[in-house]
């Protein structure tokens, strides 16, 4: 039987989740798989922690044979038991992982009408103060 290593589509439209799974070749896309092997999702906002690869199981069917997919070939190389991208994921997990930072809050937006009332006070003072010099020149 000719093994691949592909992915299988899973979740909802505009949101798509892959599991990658080794498969029989002549299997359709979302059928019947022989086992799982990790998940890909793209909507995680961290690159690097995407793909979640089992990494003894990959070298396995690789072993035996299995043939991966372009798109799997390449998270293979990245993320796979001998992996380039491996201590990035790790940081990318880790971060992912991790509690979500907030900035600290600052001083309250002045809202428009507070900038009106102080537009007019700084109008009003000027005013007077004009008049009274033209007033004491002439």
């Amino acid at each position: 039987m000719a093994v691949a290593i592909r992915m299988k589509k899973l979740g909802r439209t505009h949101r798509a989740f892959f599991r990658i799974c080794a498969t029989d070749k002549r299997a359709p896309r979302d059928g019947r798989v022989l086992e799982e092997l990790g998940t890909y999702d793209p909507a995680v906002p961290e690159t690097d922690a995407r793909a979640i690869l089992n990494h003894e199981r990959v070298a396995y069917w690789l072993g035996v044979g299995a043939q991966p997919s372009e798109k799997v070939a390449v998270l293979i190389k990245k993320y796979g038991p001998n992996g380039t991208h491996l201590e990035q994921q790790k940081a990318a997990l880790a971060k992912l992982a991790g509690p979500k930072s907030v900035p600290a809050a600052g001083p309250p937006a002045p809202s428009k009408r507070q900038k009106a009332e102080e537009a007019a006070a700084a109008e009003a003072p000027a005013e007077p103060a004009a008049e009274e010099a033209a007033a004491g020149e002439g």
